[in-house]
């Protein structure tokens, strides 16, 4: 049998998954938020950043990694991030909240400020190790998500995209979204072979 491309991630071995417990266990803090390039923090870790489309769940997920509920602002208004918000894993890693791109409810001239911040920030932080880009598994993957693949592809950052809100969709409808996402995956060279499905509220993956 040929293996499907891009197939779900299988769960973590023991050793692995405790290793992600006890980096999670430490500190996990809010850093800043930044609105310009010179204000990023000193690129003296590996970081990890979310992306994806306004209101598709980066800030839940964040909060349900850490096992915090307010740790990363939540909000139903698309648009509600419009900075880069830094978080520190212990002393050792940040993770990085990215402003949603596509449809936003804000002035036009603040969503295209932080649309170049976006881009500005994925093409250029060295200290970037892979970008998870969240899809809407109830959606799929629409034009802008397709932009920020392609910006990805050209900064050669390796990206995963994790499928979120898992818990709202039924298995056939699940099965529709994943054939077309693995054939939008394709197309970037840039994409890490695996994909991870995810709820925030039941804790699925």
């Amino acid at each position: 049998m040929t293996p499907l491309p891009f197939p779900l991630a299988d769960p973590p071995d023991a050793a692995t998954e405790e290793a992600g417990r006890r980096l999670f266990a430490g500190p996990v803090d809010f850093l800043k938020g930044v609105v310009a390039m010179d204000g990023l923090p000193p690129g003296d870790r590996p970081e990890v950043c979310f992306a994806g489309r306004s209101n598709v769940g980066k800030s839940s997920l964040i909060n349900a990694l850490a096992g915090r509920k307010g740790l990363a602002r939540t909000s139903n208004t698309p648009g509600r991030t419009q900075e880069i918000n830094f978080f520190t894993l212990g002393d050792s890693h940040y993770l990085v909240d990215l402003p949603g791109y596509g449809y936003a409810k804000a002035p036009l001239q603040v969503v295209e400020r932080w649309q170049r911040l976006l881009k500005a920030y994925l093409a250029g932080r060295a200290t970037l190790r892979r970008a998870f880009v969240l899809i809407d598994a109830r959606h799929g993957v629409k034009p802008p998500d397709e932009e920020i693949m392609r910006l990805l592809d050209g900064a050669a950052v390796t990206f995963q995209v994790v499928l979120t809100k898992d818990d709202k969709i039924k298995p056939a409808e699940r099965a529709r979204v994943l054939e077309q996402v693995r054939a939008a995956l394709a197309r970037h060279p840039a994409a890490f072979p695996e994909l991870v499905l995810t709820s925030s509220e039941t804790g699925e993956g």
